[in-house]
């Protein structure tokens, strides 16, 4: 834990180095060089696999303006002789390239494979760079490869565990669904409420066509599938006012839905439902308060 604290550290300050662009123009004076795109090339790692034309067509003319104003961060290429292998920026450097400049400035850092892979992953998550599921196929990789906790990764790229857990769920999602969240016709949101649907291709579909809104979508996935007929409920008995009462008091306490199953014995059952993991954080963390 401690050793991936202290690189988690070690990360940040790197990417503290290319935290905004007022800062990137005093270091580049003497941090930064300028190097031949065509002796640059991407991190066939890069979590970040789709650039937008309009985005890069943007960027290509800011460029032609103004010239590059953060320089990228690189390192150099694994078996090539002064050639150089992107860590982070290759969006700029591919709107360099249309912009027709022939050098980019960069910032040269040694660092090993997988710290050149945590990097990229970690800087692009900063600048919300990444659609949901190249973040989630990122999140994934760090933890497959180098053996992070959902809690651990969170703390190194200042996201909580929830919003790492339920990212990564979004890889359950059938293709078709990915391909609307890369298309941006879909949110993470959205994404989020058709996880545990019964058909959340169907559903992911009628969002897209009606617009609906988040709030839409998790009601449509908590409804009976269609065509489905829903199972008749179970009898329950009555409960007395003073069961009804305290459940309403717990609920508006919590946030959340309540239900008290009190037996004849004394004994009983309390349920709490919580519709996602940072309800479910926030209940513990007020238990723990308590």
């Amino acid at each position: 834990m401690e050793e991936r604290r202290r690189l988690g550290r070690g990360l940040a300050a790197l990417l503290g180095d290319m935290a905004e662009p007022e800062t990137m123009n005093e270091q580049a004076k003497v941090g930064s060089k300028h190097v031949p795109i065509d002796l640059i090339h991407p991190n066939p790692r890069n979590p970040r696999r789709h650039f937008g034309e309009e985005d890069l067509a943007d960027l290509a003319q800011s460029i032609r303006e103004k010239g590059v104003v953060q320089p990228i961060l690189v390192r150099s290429a694994p078996g090539r002789v002064n050639h150089f292998e992107i860590i982070a920026g290759e969006r700029r450097w591919r709107a360099s390239q249309r912009a027709g400049h022939h050098e980019i400035p960069v910032i040269v850092r040694d660092v090993s494979d997988k710290e050149a892979l945590e990097l990229a992953i970690i800087e692009n998550v900063q600048r919300a760079d990444l659609d949901p599921i190249e973040e989630a196929v990122g999140y994934e990789q760090l933890i497959a490869d180098f053996g992070y906790t959902q809690q651990d990764l969170g703390q190194v790229i200042g996201k909580s565990r929830s919003h790492v857990a339920n990212t990564l769920r979004l890889l359950k999602l059938p293709e078709t669904v990915k391909e609307h969240l890369r298309r941006g016709e879909l949110t993470a949101g959205h994404a989020r409420a058709l996880v545990t649907a019964t058909d959340p291709a169907s559903l992911a579909e009628k969002i897209v066509t009606q617009g609906l809104t988040v709030r839409d979508a998790e009601a449509l996935a908590q409804s009976p599938a269609a065509g489905e007929t829903p199972k008749p409920a179970k009898a329950k008995k009555a409960k007395d006012a003073d069961t009804i009462a305290l459940e309403k008091t717990l609920s508006d306490l919590l946030g959340l839905w309540v239900a008290i199953d009190h037996k004849a014995d004394g004994t009983g059952r309390l349920e709490i439902k919580y519709r996602t993991l940072d309800q479910l954080d926030d209940l513990v963390r007020r238990l723990k308060v308590g």
